[in-house]
């Protein structure tokens, strides 16, 4: 995945300017437009065994963004001087990954619901609430700014649209960084059983059962808390190279480097997504019931 010049030679024998500062790798677009292809079709098959129809708006969604922003990239690869395939990359490759932030919050939402909301600082559809909002807000600035920064005429306009994706990007970071530690400290006081409050009387039997002994931890909330630790950390380290890069400018070292962006962001998301495939949300959370989270030495 090395850098690739930065210019194109025209028809007319002269070198003309890459929007991208280099040629995209047309092997490297290549398979990354399959290895999303791959698994998005997974979650689609994947949502509907496990009927969890909120994973089609949100982990499926973000696969079909992906796989439209390295159709773009592969366009590029073939022709770098075209605008079109260069604009679809920029908006959906930068938007795409804040629908699976949406399904990461949801997840915890259920498993507060499932393992006891007197562990959590928040309840559980306030997860839903208020980070799906924040997610919705970062994807609305980072649409507005793909827009104007695709859209301008000047290199200031297009650094003003940049710098409007910017704060989109850094919301979806801070969402991400506090969901991280709400979801730390829930499973910490979970697994400690120091709840936050004490159990109402209109509580589950459930959640009563979990509030009184050492919880008996099965197999699927373990790996089910693995899928969400690493899916967050891939996107956050995502976002965290989308700060900086956009920080740099259009024609920063950053953004015109190509391995930077195949390594810190396509492969991250696709590593997220590829996580949630194996540790699938959906599945796990169907097994993660009040048989195998129980007291112990008692039946739920």
């Amino acid at each position: 995945m090395s850098n690739s010049t930065a210019t194109s030679s025209g028809q007319d024998g002269h070198d003309l300017e890459s929007p991208y500062n280099y040629v995209p790798t047309l092997w490297v677009c290549a398979t990354l437009l399959a290895l999303f292809a791959f698994s998005g079709l997974l979650h689609l098959i994947q949502a509907i065994w496990t009927r969890k129809w909120w994973l089609l708006p949100t982990l499926v969604l973000c696969a079909i963004g992906e796989i439209i922003g390295w159709s773009g990239r592969l366009w590029s690869s073939k022709n770098v001087l075209l605008g079109t395939p260069f604009l679809i990359q920029i908006s959906t490759t930068i938007i795409a990954p804040s629908f699976m932030s949406a399904a990461l919050f949801v997840t915890l939402g259920h498993l507060v619901t499932r393992l006891g909301p007197q562990y959590s600082r928040l309840g559980p559809k306030l997860y839903t609430i208020i980070f799906c909002t924040v997610d919705l807000i970062s994807l609305v600035v980072q649409a507005v700014g793909g827009g104007l920064a695709s859209s301008a005429d000047t290199h200031e306009g297009a650094e003003n649209g940049g710098h409007i994706m910017l704060g989109g990007i850094i919301i979806q970071m801070i969402a991400i960084t506090f969901y991280a530690l709400l979801a730390l400290e829930f499973f910490a006081r979970f697994y400690t059983n120091r709840p936050v409050r004490n159990v109402a009387s209109n509580e589950s039997p459930e959640a009563k059962a979990f509030a009184t002994g050492s919880q008996k931890v099965g197999k699927s909330l373990k790996l089910l808390i693995l899928g969400l630790g690493l899916s967050s950390l891939f996107l956050f380290i995502r976002a965290v190279y989308r700060t900086i890069e956009l920080s740099d400018g259009w024609n920063g070292r950053i953004i015109s480097t190509q391995t930077y962006f195949n390594v810190l962001d396509g492969l991250a998301v696709f590593a997220a997504m590829l996580t949630l495939n194996v540790l699938h949300p959906g599945y796990l959370l169907s097994r993660v019931d009040s048989t195998q989270l129980s007291p112990v030495g008692s039946t739920v």
